[in-house]
Order: C-alpha cells, then sequence, then structure tokens
C-alpha cells in the first residue's frame, strides 16, 4: 500500500495563509483604523488572537481528527448534542448577512471590469439593493442546481485574488525605484502606526477579529503532518507572520496611494479598485490591472455566493439530528438540495437586501454597514471553537492527541477564555452605530437569526410528539 504523503510547516503555512487573508482586509483596517494606524491594530490582534487561536483550533483538530474538524463535532464530543445543535446553527445562520453583501460585491466588481469607475457608489441605494435582490434570484436559482463547475471557477478565482493581492504589495513598494511615481508622503513617526486607543478603537475591533477568523479550516490537516507536534506550531507560526507581514506592508502600500490623514469617503466601496487603477497608473498599462482584479472578483463572489446559499446548508442538515432539527427542513429534490431549507435561506437574505435601503442613504453607508454588520455576526460562530476548547482542556487526558498547544490545562481553559472574551467583546461593541437605523438593524439581525435557532427544536419536538 502507498504510504500517505505527509505535509511539512511550509504547506501547512501557505494554505492557512490563503484561508484567512484576503485583501480585502488591508482595506477595511485601512478605512477604519485611520490608514497607517492600523499596523499597530494588526500586530496587536495577530499576537493576542491570532496565534493562540490557530494554536487552539490545532489541539481540537489533532484530538477529534475522525471527525472531519467540525466545530458542531468537537461541540458534541466535548459538551452534548444540543449545544452542538446550537453551535452548527450558528454556523450556519451568520452566513445570511454574509450572502446578502455579496450581490453587492459582485455588482461593484463588474462594474469597476466594465466602465473602471465608481459609479455605483453614486446609484441610489433602492435601486442597487433590487439590483442586488435580481442577482441573488439568479445565483439563487443556479444553486439547486448542483454545478460542479462553481467550485472549480471559486477555487481559481480565488488564487488568482490571491496572486493578484500579493502582486500588489511587491508592486507598489517597487513603484518608486521602478516608475518614478509621484506618491503621498507617508510620515514614519512612529506614532502614526499606533491605533489611538480611544472609543473608535474598541468599536471597531470586531473588523480585526472578523479578519482573521475560519483558520478552523485548516484543522483537519493537523494529524496529516510529518510530526505534528513539533511542525504544527511552526506552520501556524509562518502563517502569522505572513499573514501580518502582508497586512503591514498593505497597509503601507495603501499609505503610499492614500493620505491616512485624508481617507476617501468611499474607499470601503471602491478602494481595492482604486489602488489596482492608480498601480496601472504608475506602470503605465492603464487600466489593466483594475479590469483583471474586477473581473476576478466578479467571478469570485458570484460563485463563493451560490456555494454559500448550498453548501453551509447541507452542512447543517446533512447529519440532522432530528431532536432538534424538524423533518420538514430536510425534504431533498432530485439534486440533493434542500428545498424548505433553501426557502428559509430566501426569505432571510432577501429581507436582509431590501429592508436597509429604506433607511440607510446611500451606496457608501450601506456597504459600511454591510462590512460591520458581517464583522459582527460572522465572529459569533468562532465563539464555539473556544467553547469547544475550554471544554477539551477540562476534560484533561479524556481525549488524546498527538498535537497538544499546551499541556497545562489551567494555562489552556485560561487561554480559550481569554479568546472567547474577546471575540464577544468585540461582537457586543461591534453593534454600536450612531445612526439610529443601523443600530436598530445590528441589534435585531443577529437576536432573529440565533433566535431562530432556540424555535426549531421546539417545532420538532411537537411534531415528534404527534
Amino acid at each position: 500500500m502507498k504510504q500517505e504523503k505527509k505535509l511539512l510547516w511550509y504547506s501547512l503555512a501557505l494554505m492557512g495563509f490563503m484561508t484567512v487573508w484576503g485583501f480585502g482586509n488591508v482595506v477595511n483596517g485601512f478605512s477604519f483604523y485611520g490608514g497607517t494606524r492600523a499596523v499597530g491594530a494588526w500586530v496587536l490582534i495577530f499576537a493576542l488572537y491570532f496565534v493562540p487561536y490557530a494554536l487552539m483550533v490545532g489541539e481540537l483538530g489533532s484530538a477529534f481528527k475522525e471527525l472531519g474538524g467540525g466545530v458542531s463535532s468537537w461541540i458534541e464530543e466535548t459538551v452534548g448534542p444540543r449545544l452542538a445543535y446550537y453551535a452548527g446553527w450558528t454556523y450556519w445562520v451568520v452566513h445570511m448577512p454574509y450572502i446578502s453583501q455579496k450581490p453587492q460585491s459582485t455588482i461593484i466588481a463588474g462594474s469597476w471590469a466594465l466602465f473602471q469607475d465608481n459609479r455605483v457608489s453614486l446609484m441610489n441605494p433602492l435601486v442597487l439593493q433590487l439590483l442586488c435582490l435580481a442577482v441573488f434570484i439568479f445565483a439563487f436559482y443556479l444553486s439547486g442546481k448542483g454545478l460542479g463547475i462553481l467550485k472549480k471557477l471559486s477555487s481559481v478565482a480565488g488564487s488568482c485574488m490571491f496572486v493578484m493581492s500579493l502582486l500588489f504589495i511587491l508592486m507598489m513598494m517597487a513603484a518608486p525605484a521602478i516608475t518614478g511615481a509621484s506618491l503621498a508622503k507617508i510620515d514614519w513617526n512612529f506614532k502614526n502606526f499606533v491605533p489611538t486607543f480611544d472609543l473608535t478603537f474598541f468599536l471597531n475591533i470586531s473588523i480585526l477579529v472578523f479578519a482573521v477568523g475560519g483558520c478552523e479550516k485548516i484543522s483537519p490537516y493537523v494529524n496529516k503532518m510529518k510530526d505534528p507536534s513539533s511542525q504544527f506550531p511552526k506552520g501556524i507560526i509562518v502563517m502569522a507572520v505572513m499573514v501580518a507581514v502582508c497586512a503591514i506592508l498593505g497597509t503601507v502600500a495603501m499609505g503610499m496611494m492614500f493620505d491616512s490623514n485624508n481617507i476617501p469617503d468611499d474607499l470601503l466601496t471602491n478602494g481595492a479598485y482604486y489602488s489596482f487603477q492608480r498601480l496601472g497608473e504608475y506602470y503605465h498599462v492603464g487600466n489593466l490591472f483594475v479590469i483583471l482584479y474586477g473581473l476576478t472578483n466578479l467571478i469570485s463572489q458570484f460563485a463563493v455566493m451560490i456555494l454559500s446559499i448550498d453548501a453551509p446548508l447541507r452542512m447543517l442538515l446533512g447529519n440532522a439530528d432530528r431532536r432538534f432539527i424538524p423533518d420538514s427542513l430536510l425534504k431533498q429534490n432530485k439534486n440533493g438540495a434542500y428545498t424548505n431549507g433553501l426557502k428559509m435561506v430566501f426569505i432571510i437574505v432577501g429581507i436582509l437586501i431590501i429592508i436597509p435601503a429604506f433607511g440607510i442613504g446611500s451606496v457608501n453607508a450601506m456597504v459600511k454597514w454591510l462590512t460591520k454588520l458581517n464583522s459582527v455576526c460572522m465572529p459569533m460562530r468562532y465563539l464555539w471553537v473556544f467553547v469547544a476548547y475550554i471544554a477539551l482542556k477540562k476534560a484533561g487526558e479524556k481525549f488524546p492527541a498527538e498535537y497538544r498547544f499546551t499541556k497545562k490545562k489551567g494555562l489552556g481553559m485560561g487561554l480559550g477564555v481569554w479568546c472567547f472574551a474577546l471575540t464577544a467583546f468585540a461582537c457586543i461593541l461591534g453593534v454600536y452605530s450612531e445612526d439610529a437605523f443601523q443600530l436598530a438593524l445590528n441589534i435585531i439581525t443577529p437576536c432573529v437569526l440565533l433566535g431562530l435557532g432556540c424555535i426549531l427544536p421546539a417545532i420538532a419536538k411537537r411534531n415528534g410528539t404527534k
């Protein structure tokens, strides 16, 4: 029998890097944290949150290697089936705001690829959201068709975006020497790279937590490594360094384009495209880079939207515990799609697309609100990772693992509590908005989404007693 090839630390580091990081995180950090001051914020979040988070994920993946790395399965093993259901529900339902943002991102990307300007920012937000609804309906239709090519498209487009993000940093850093371009001057005083630790810093910390989350996707690879106890932490540390370097250099590169003291109001909407457009100007290739980035992002966003409609639902319902999920949600069509579950996705996402347009007055404000809403909702799923880790350490040696982040029970539980508390803190403070309508949406949306998960077990119990 052919022996399975073992992963080495650098392979894990590269896989993790591609899973966690994206150029959009640089734009978000630059916009929310005052330009180059985002550098200090990134360093803090990597050191105090991302590294311990990733190493905890490694231990969980090693301890439950036969379970495929699913967070709900970790919870079921360490705590019990009811909380496992809630973990699975949370992982699924936080994708609803994420999906609702994808049509908008698709339209913006398509507009830049076609027109190479910021015309979407000037649209009436209601008109834009109606277009988003049309795009979502088309994607929804395709999601039930089981199109295998979408996974390949998503993978190829995602890889291309990853490469373009790295090329942007390298080409931007080299631009002064190669092109002699006139760039924005950066004040290299240390204070200009350290965030101001005021209320705004803490209100936006969810943006940082959201950016570095999701590394639990690499947990299944822990036991496929050669000597996990030494190779895995090395790979994680290298991954963290790679992400940190890209965050810092990407922020500096944007600081060479945009004045940190005068950040454009539409940077969240158009910042990535402005960056590639200016890069093309510096290298005298016109709009080539922005067209390539726009087309790549268009394909990526649309493919990810379709996959996010169907794939997380299959994960939730594929191994459903009928004590908590009604049988009606398990109805499937000939393609294996959960028809009633998809209807629920359609209703929730449709509402999230249309309702905000009646109270948010501009496209740029809409983009900012959706970005912040996702930074509140998506990290809620990370909370279950830390619950599972705390329970794992509490169980002592009950669950053997080839890799241990720490062998000390108290230290492990303490680190789990720290990451849980920081995540919860970020989610709660991220809700705040000076706009009353947006504040109401920020509170109502996660409460309703999580509340629906509390209703389904009651329905399942009632149906089961008939």
